[in-house]
């Protein structure tokens, strides 16, 4: 089974999540939106951001693979099967991830 996770799913975040399930889908979408560095003691998670500032057709690919990279690394439960990218229509030149994984080991 696959499910899909958005940077924007953050309205929903909850601390200690006892469903594997959800843990492993509020982990995709805080590493979606977390830029490496940001975090103390933990500078090496989230995405290190090299697609900005880039034009729209070198970042699309940088970040897919940032993505791809991100979550093998910090969320090994899960499985990257695709990822979408649209542009954010209330800001110009702004991306939106859209991820489609495959949750294994729960």
């Amino acid at each position: 089974m696959s499910y899909m996770v958005s940077s924007k799913n953050l309205d929903s975040i909850t601390l200690n999540e006892s469903d594997p399930v959800r843990s492993v889908l509020q982990n995709i979408a805080i590493i979606l939106s977390t830029r490496q560095l940001s975090v103390p003691l933990y500078r090496d998670f989230g995405l290190p951001m090299q697609f900005i500032d880039k034009p729209m057709a070198v970042a699309r690919p940088l970040l897919i693979a940032e993505i791809k990279d991100a979550i093998t690394e910090f969320e090994p439960r899960a499985n990257v099967l695709n990822i979408f990218l649209e542009n954010d229509l209330d800001a110009p030149g702004k991306l939106i991830a859209t991820v489609e994984v495959e949750i294994t080991d729960v």
